[in-house]
């Protein structure tokens, strides 16, 4: 496969590849296989079971190993690249528009709708992982533990992964088995030793140098690209615990503006840990270290993405064929459910009432009922109709919002 192909190509997808993983997934079928049958139906789906196994956005992926498939790393370097790199300059760009005039009345009224459109969002998100996800008591056991235990016990999302993939692989059913052997890879200690060089050399340079608030999004950002299982969602609850809790970079607020901007652009909607780190930056130290925190961000969200699709591309078959994974891995997107649903909440509560507490010793977040805020709770309620019953699409629902948010403001 030549390479101006697949520049095309893929240039085209990332400029196209609104909409989430499943437009963007749907988007590179019909790319590679119905016009171009670069993969067959067989291999783009072999792929695609693949992809979700990985930490990380299964779409980005998903265009990394198709690339790799047609033109070896440097077609998955080419392939995945295109798929982030439009949506990353245009998050960057917008990042940038608003740490400097976020706080205008306008803005804050535009950003009022964008906001209540999130929490709905992920409602919708929640709805449609749990269709997917939940498949047995079992099941929804292993989910509502997870939303007890981050939401009234705060617990680390990587801790709950982990019990989840453990209860999974215990009580989950597991997919017959297939007799397939361990396929070789002679170049997999080259692969695994160069992309860990590059996803660590700027942390370790950064340390060298002092830079201790940039080591710290290094850090925290490569944790956030080892446990990302299904899909952005889960792991912004993780993110908005400790970016707003922990760290202090930035509001809950922010983070809900940070989610709208992120739906409205092309490419994976983890660029939105892009946008996290601008602001982190620029809170830090201005404008110059805000762009050093999103391109470090962007470093070590996606150089990983590509070390995974290397490594274990030629174990596709294999490790497909793992019931004992299979079954910790169902147990894992069981999970998601309850820490997207307390994701949901979170935002409903911090967006719908200006006052919460904390119900006795535990972090279980209490409104105060007295600081009810009315209008984004009426701009929430006309994005579920228009989203969950009337099906629009996510980027006029935001636009409308937006337009209502303003119009509301300004009558008060």
């Amino acid at each position: 496969m030549s390479d101006p192909n697949l520049w095309q190509v893929f240039g085209r997808i990332g400029i196209l590849s609104f909409g989430g993983p499943a437009a963007q997934i749907a988007l590179m079928h019909r790319e590679l296989v119905e016009e171009r049958d670069w993969l067959s139906e067989e291999e783009y789906l072999r792929a695609l079971s693949f992809c979700m196994l990985l930490p990380g956005p299964e779409a980005m992926q998903l265009a990394s190993y198709a690339g790799w498939k047609l033109g070896g790393i440097r077609g998955g370097l080419i392939a995945g690249g295109l798929f982030v790199l439009p949506g990353a300059a245009v998050i960057l760009l917008l990042a940038a528009l608003y740490s400097a005039f976020g706080q205008v009345p306008l803005v804050s009224a535009l950003f009022l709708g964008v906001k209540a459109a999130v929490v709905v969002i992920v409602i919708e998100a929640l709805i449609r992982v749990a269709r997917r996800a939940m498949k047995g008591q079992a099941a929804y056991a292993i989910a509502v533990l997870a939303f007890i235990a981050i939401f009234a016990f705060n617990l680390p999302f990587p801790v709950i992964v982990v019990a989840a993939a453990i209860a999974g692989a215990i009580l989950l059913p597991r997919p017959p088995a297939k007799e397939i052997p361990l396929p070789r890879h002679p170049r997999l200690a080259g692969t695994v030793a160069a992309g860990l060089g590059f996803w660590w050399a700027p942390v370790a340079a950064l340390a060298l140098w002092g830079q201790d608030f940039l080591v710290e999004i290094g850090l925290f950002f490569s944790k956030l690209a080892v446990v990302t299982f299904g899909g952005a969602y889960a792991v912004l609850a993780y993110m908005t615990q400790t970016v707003v809790q922990d760290y202090g970079w930035l509001t809950t607020p922010q983070m809900m503006d940070a989610l709208g901007l992120a739906e409205t652009t092309p490419g994976p909607l983890i660029l939105v840990t892009e946008f996290v780190g601008y602001l982190a930056g620029a809170q830090e130290g201005g404008a110059g270290l805000a762009v050093a925190a999103a391109a470090l961000t962007l470093w070590v969200t996606f150089v990983p993405c590509f070390l995974w699709v290397f490594a274990f591309a030629p174990y596709i078959e294999w490790i497909a064929a793992r019931p004992r994974l299979a079954a910790a891995l169902s147990g894992v997107s069981a999970a998601v459910v309850g820490v997207i649903a307390n994701l949901a909440i979170w935002f409903a509560l911090h967006l719908f009432f200006t006052r919460t507490g904390s119900l006795g010793g535990l972090s279980l977040p209490v409104p105060d009922l007295t600081s009810f805020h009315w209008q984004p709770a009426l701009i929430a309620l006309l994005c579920g109709w228009l989203l969950l019953r009337r099906h629009w699409n996510i980027i006029a629902v935001l636009g409308l919002a937006a337009s209502v948010g303003a119009a509301l403001s300004a009558g008060q």
